[in-house]
């Protein structure tokens, strides 16, 4: 089981490394901000695999932070982006 969630883990930052990628290299405005909302999902999974394998349940605390502010600054782009009416 060890080894399994080892693998999640490693899978896990390699996605990050991708949606990074996606969020710096972005055609559109649009593709970054999914870059950023997919980037802070795989953060919390990266947090929940690390909570459970020490045994720190409050790590998962700074995943439901992180999500939260995530989700936050998501809301507060599109309403600056529909504002502003920014067309590519």
């Amino acid at each position: 089981m060890n080894l399994l969630t080892n693998i999640f883990l490693y899978a896990l930052i390699a996605m990050c490394f991708m949606c990074f990628y996606r969020v710096v290299r972005g055609p559109t405005i649009a593709d970054r901000l999914v870059g950023i909302d997919i980037l802070g999902i795989l953060v919390v999974g990266i947090t929940a695999i690390i909570a459970w394998k020490t045994g720190m349940s409050f790590i998962l605390d700074i995943g439901i932070a992180w999500i939260i502010l995530s989700f936050i600054g998501t809301l507060t782009l599109a309403k600056y982006l529909w504002r502003n009416k920014l067309n590519e």
